[in-house]
């Protein structure tokens, strides 16, 4: 037993004994540095002060040559005992009064040294012992001429005997701190390492205990769910490499919801609707409204199944639901159920147009346009992100439902069904830019919002900024416990992990690429569509009508072209397609009023009756038309000034089935950290995109292709099914987590009451 405990405390004691040598060997002439430089710190502290105190009186005695009063001077300052000998020398540095004990081989040789305070300094040995000297200018009283030099040299030999005391000390007191702790480190080991090993083999075996029913020790319990959780996280990365040459696509998709999430029902929330009913005199029309939003998750939610619950906008939209506001969508092949929220006029103009769009949208875009926060518009947002979670709560039929909340319209909601359903698994995802601390600290009610986001399971950004940016936010105006490593961020208990999502977009099924018109018919249609003759290089712009998208850079930049590049005037035109939106705001009908002018003078300037520079249409197009219109362009501008990802990026790349087109991409985009193979432009810098442009224009078809079979292998494997898979995913492993830790808990409790230790 004796033998046995030795060997033990050895393997403690040993590694301990040798790292606490090492130190020693090593903090030793440190030790010797720092005092030697506190001391020498000390001294010309004190040099410097007596110095101030000569100057004055030996400026007014030395032009008048009283060497008497100046004798007097020096030696009434020279009964400092450290004080060695003063000096006082003339500007040819020769000396003109010394104290008694003043060395004559120190001369009066200029110091070369310059210490750490800013004194001119030096430490030199001499017979005597060490000494440090320092030197101090003397001007004149009248003019601040040079008149001579102060030196002072004061004795150094206290700082060896002090020195060597406090290493000494140190070592001694770090020796004796390393041998207790040593001491307890092995008593503890020796006492617990007999039960805990035996208890940690019969946890892995599964012989848990006597009955194989009871739960281990608490003590165990967090060991147990991290092995639990490892092998969980082992099993998922093993099935994700083992996946990597497979294509993400809806069957796999539900396939992981099935196998992951047990099946368990699926609820969007989002303000836009994938699907408004409109009406058209005795006719309802169907739009699919042009939003990435939409673009986005609507594939994943035909896959998925459940509820999409939405803002219903449409005219006739109120016609097309049931009783419980409910329509089965899509039209021609129903896979889901859009629910509808009715909302007022006011309520609509207060939480949509005025805090969402005049305040939190300029607000994270930084788009040079004031964001506008009014204590009506905030009372309305409340309420309507009330009403929007107590649908969520009314439409789940389990206590635990997988909510994916969309967007900055319902930074509230997260929070408000948590407190209702505390089992749910809330995804937000937050689809523009986060700004930075002091940006975000505008927002009046910037707690509030930050609270109800961190209601979520998991919140979503874009890019690794964007989590960045929200995690020093909260950090600055929440008191939370955040975990950097983990990314995750815990506050009123409730723990909330923080992850880069970057949004996709559907792959097209190669049925349905089939059924598209071919690049040549596709051509050939837009070109007789918009009067664009066949010799024209084309370039298109798909947006939404607002100022975040660098509309109005983009028609410079194709100006400079045309000033640069006189020979690309008639044979390129751009078709801008911009969806009107938010129009009724004044911000948007300003800048519609802009681009609508800078067009016109653009093709003023370099058009004709047979040619148009700019083709500028301010109308919603179908899904279908963007699409032809992407297969029969030349190039794709997408110039946002600050933008989350963009979709319309990769929407272009996805229709490009022949290899060919050119994409010229924002760098303040985030799709512009996936697509390196883009031509990547600062759209501020007019110059540079007009280069870009027009190197697009004349980009070899083999460079083309190149770069297109890049981009497109890269959309396709990490299309939107990857992107909801991997949320799914990560939702599936921390709601797995929490179940572990609820038995914890309950057995915790179930312990505490039998009376073992917590």
């Amino acid at each position: 037993m004796n033998i046995r405990f030795s060997r033990q405390s050895l393997r403690f004691i040993l590694p301990l004994l040798v790292v606490l040598g090492i130190f020693a060997l090593a903090a030793w002439p440190l030790v010797d540095s720092l005092t030697q430089r506190w001391f020498v710190r000390d001294v010309e502290a004190r040099s410097q002060l007596l110095a101030n105190t000569l100057e004055k009186p030996l400026a007014e005695f030395i032009p008048l040559n009283e060497k008497a009063r100046i004798g007097q001077l020096l030696d009434s300052a020279i009964r400092d005992e450290r004080l060695f000998g003063i000096a006082i020398c003339d500007p040819s540095n020769k000396i003109r009064y010394k104290t008694s004990f003043y060395l004559d081989s120190l001369g009066c040789q200029p110091l070369k040294k310059h210490s750490e305070s800013g004194v001119t300094a030096s430490l030199l040995d001499l017979p005597q012992g060490p000494v440090h000297i320092t030197e101090h200018l003397i001007e004149s009283n009248e003019d601040d001429t040079l008149i001579g030099k102060l030196i002072l040299v004061q004795d150094m030999s206290f700082m060896q005997n002090r020195s060597a005391s406090t290493k000494m000390w140190i070592i001694a007191t770090f020796i004796l701190l390393g041998a207790i702790i040593s001491a307890i480190t092995v008593v503890i080991a020796h006492l617990t390492w007999r039960s805990w090993n035996k208890s940690m083999k019969q946890m892995i075996r599964g012989e848990l205990r006597e009955n194989p029913d009871e739960p281990p020790p608490p003590e165990f319990e967090h060991i147990l769910g991290e092995i639990r959780a490892l092998m969980r996280d082992v099993s998922m990365e093993q099935r994700e490499i083992e996946g990597l040459p497979q294509i993400w696509n809806p069957d796999r998709l539900r396939s992981l919801l099935h196998d992951e999430l047990s099946g368990d029902e699926i609820l969007v929330v989002s303000n836009r609707e994938p699907y408004i009913h409109n009406q058209a005199g005795d006719k309802i029309n169907v739009l699919r409204p042009a939003s990435g939003l939409v673009t986005a998750v609507e594939p994943v939610m035909r896959a998925c199944s459940g509820t999409w619950i939405a803002h219903g906008a449409g005219s006739a939209d109120r016609q097309t639901v049931d009783a419980e506001d409910h329509v089965r969508v899509p039209p021609e092949n129903p896979s889901y159920t859009l629910r509808r929220v009715w909302l007022t006029e006011e309520e609509e103009q207060g939480y949509y147009y005025g805090f969402a769009n005049e305040g939190l949208w300029p607000l994270c875009h930084i788009a040079h346009v004031r964001p506008i926060f009014r204590a009506s518009d905030w009372e309305q947002y409340v309420e309507v992100n009330q009403r929007f979670a107590n649908a969520v709560i009314k439409e789940a039929r389990t206590d635990n439902p997988v909510i994916l909340v969309q967007d900055y319209h319902f930074a509230l909601l997260p929070r408000m069904v948590s407190e209702v359903l505390p089992k749910a698994t809330i995804i937000t995802f937050w689809h523009i830019p986060w700004p930075n601390p002091e940006s975000f600290g505008i927002c009046p009610w910037r707690e509030e919002i930050l609270e109800g986001l961190l209601g979520s399971t998991i919140l979503g950004f874009h890019t690794p900024y964007h989590c960045k940016n929200f995690i020093e936010t909260v950090d600055r105006y929440l008191e939370t416990r955040i975990e950097h490593e983990d990314s995750t961020i815990s506050y009123n208990s409730k723990l909330t992990q923080i992850r880069p999502y970057p949004i996709s977009i559907a792959w097209p099924d190669p049925a349905e690429e089939a059924a598209e018109p071919s690049i040549p018919e596709a051509r050939h249609s837009v070109r007789e569509q918009f009067g664009i003759a066949d010799n024209i290089l084309l370039g298109v712009g798909v947006d939404r009508l607002d100022y975040t998208k660098g509309i109005i850079e983009r028609f410079e930049a194709i100006e400079r072209m045309l000033e640069l590049h006189p020979d690309m005037i008639g044979h390129f035109t751009l078709l801008q397609i911009a969806a009107p939106s938010r129009s009724s705001l004044d911000e948007y009908q300003f800048f519609e009023s802009r681009v609508l002018e800078l067009a016109n003078r653009i093709n003023e300037k370099y058009g004709n009756n047979s040619y148009t520079p700019i083709i500028l249409r301010i109308e919603h197009h179908t899904n279908d038309d963007v699409r032809r219109i992407y297969r029969a362009a030349d190039t794709c501008l997408v110039t946002s000034l600050h933008d989350g990802m963009n979709l319309v990026a990769k929407e272009f790349i996805a229709e490009r089935s022949d290899d060919h087109g050119v994409l010229i991409l924002s760098q303040f985009t985030g799709a512009a950290r996936e697509l390196h193979e883009a031509l990547i432009v600062n759209p501020y810098n007019i110059e540079m995109s007009a280069q870009a442009l027009y190197r697009a224009l004349i980009m070899p078809e083999a460079e083309q292709r190149d770069r297109m079979k890049a981009m497109r292998t890269q959309i396709k494997e990490y299309n939107v099914y990857r992107w909801a898979g991997r949320m799914l995913a990560d939702a599936a492993r921390l709601r797995n987590r929490e179940r572990v830790q609820q038995r914890i808990y309950s057995y915790s409790r179930k312990y505490r009451h039998r009376g073992y230790p917590l």
